[in-house]
């Protein structure tokens, strides 16, 4: 059997490894709130890298992205411990839970030791994603993140990034010594002033938002955001309804921009499930999709590092 793949990579599809991964899951309706999840997914090693050390993880209610750091297998390390730890946890394939960013936090803080303990601090990760949370008898995205990936949202036509980058060319940005499009091209863009498993500072942010109806939010590695313009993404975002052709857009674009970094890309859209609109609540408008609610998940190190029981 030929093994799984999604856009050149080997992402899984947990639970149901016996076929091909699917590239898109619509995860069903969370009984009594009212939101249904579609997702795509997919990642590329990008056209100068010899590696991919970006790993992903897509099963509802978390969805992540880490763009593992330090030479050649300690990324690749760092960044699968850290999806892995998040699969673990006793969040994964739970419907809406309720979990705080406190209990969030907590699971993050275990990855951040495993991946110390794992390559002895030599080997660091960023990490973004999102929660499908039950926050007060509602749906709310717990948005997280460490480090430069990047979390984005649109939303009743807004465009914007959720999450800060963690970076010295932010920092730069954030003083006026620099503009947006100098930091795009600045000598330091790469690196990173918070860190899973490596350095001093590996404190996550949150932000709890409530969930709209047509919401889509997308996770990426810098390899998308530093290749194309926040203002492509919002237009690939826009106009490309179905969530894994617009991963699989936004990957064409950061490959035609040159790739220069592995790239990685989750796209999920949050819709009403009694919607009377048929491309909202069925975008392939001919039913809903029999597709396993597991999802996704590839790591960059094939599996040759096992999480350790907490």
């Amino acid at each position: 059997m030929s093994e799984p793949r999604a856009n050149g990579s080997h992402a899984v599809d947990i639970g149901n490894t016996s076929g091909p991964a699917p590239r898109q899951q619509d995860a069903g309706t969370a009984p009594g709130l009212g939101v249904r999840l579609t997702y795509g997914f997919g990642t590329d090693r990008g056209l100068r890298r010899e590696l991919n050390e970006d790993s992903f993880l897509a099963v509802e209610p978390i969805f992540a992205v880490a763009d593992g750091m330090g030479g050649h297998e300690a990324g690749e390390v760092a960044s699968s411990v850290v999806v892995r730890t998040l699969e673990a946890s006793s969040i994964a394939g739970v419907r809406m839970p309720k979990l705080t960013a406190a209990d969030l936090e907590d699971i993050i803080q275990q990855a951040d030791q495993r991946i110390r303990s794992e390559a002895g601090g030599q080997a660091g990760t960023t990490l973004t994603g999102v929660v499908l949370v039950e926050e007060s008898g509602a749906p709310a995205w717990l948005f997280f993140n460490v480090g430069d990936s990047r979390a984005y949202r649109l939303s009743s036509g807004t465009f914007g990034q959720i999450s800060v980058d963690h970076s010295e060319v932010q920092e730069l940005v954030d003083l006026g010594s620099i503009t947006e499009d100098e930091a795009r091209t600045h000598h330091r863009r790469h690196v990173v002033t918070r860190a899973l498993g490596t350095g001093d500072d590996a404190d996550p942010d949150f932000w709890l938002m409530p969930v709209e109806d047509r919401d889509r939010i997308l996770l990426c590695s810098d390899g998308l955001s530093g290749e194309v313009t926040d203002e492509d993404i919002h237009t690939i975002l826009d106009t490309v309804r179905d969530p894994q052709e617009a991963c699989d857009a936004l990957i064409a674009a950061a490959l035609r921009s040159g790739a220069r970094d592995n790239v990685t890309v989750i796209v999920v859209d949050a819709s009403d499930p009694d919607a009377s609109d048929p491309d909202v609540s069925d975008p392939a408008g001919d039913g809903p999709r029999p597709g396993a609610a597991a999802g996704g998940r590839f790591t960059a190190d094939g599996d040759r590092w096992p999480v350790s029981e907490a």
